[in-house]
């Protein structure tokens, strides 16, 4: 145990299990502000590339499940010229429904037409797929088309948009 030179007294010792502290420097809790922007930095140039290629994966992703729809709906047609001998006029008509997951991105519509009477003209159809909703930022493709003799186009003569 310390003893005081001037008293002669004891002086009590310190517990141990006490955090000693340096006199005259605090210590510092926390993060410092420069700490907290430098994070911030990383974290808004991580999200300023990461949204974009987001949102061009769910463009692409909706214009896919738009053309798998489309092509369905082809076949659809096809089977229903070997029973009919005549294209359907609509969607209806071949009982098909567009599902949700695409009529949220796309309008789609089908017009049909006949054969000429003179033999010159077969008959054929057209389905469209027209973007809606957040799908209008697909600038590139805009309106999906597909025609009955498998010619697949998109309203921009962009030449990437069907898979």
């Amino acid at each position: 145990m310390p003893v005081a030179i001037h008293t002669g007294r004891r002086l009590a010792a310190q517990p141990r299990n006490c955090l000693r502290q340096t006199q005259g420097v605090p210590h510092a809790r926390g993060f410092t502000l420069i700490e907290l922007m430098i994070t911030v930095a990383v974290i808004a140039i991580l999200a300023a590339i990461a949204v974009p290629s987001y949102f061009q994966y769910t463009l692409r992703s909706n214009r896919s499940a738009a053309e798998s729809v489309m092509q369905e709906i082809a076949s659809a047609q096809e089977r229903y010229m070997v029973d009919s001998r005549q294209f359907a006029a609509d969607l209806g008509t071949l009982g098909y429904t567009v599902p949700n997951t695409v009529a949220s991105s796309y309008s789609v519509g089908m017009v049909a037409t006949a054969a000429s009477a003179s033999g010159g003209t077969p008959p054929g159809y057209t389905i469209t797929a027209k973007p809606i909703g957040s799908q209008v930022r697909d600038t590139g493709c805009a309106t999906l088309i597909l025609k009955g003799d498998g010619g697949k186009t998109a309203s921009t003569g962009a030449t990437n948009c069907w898979k």
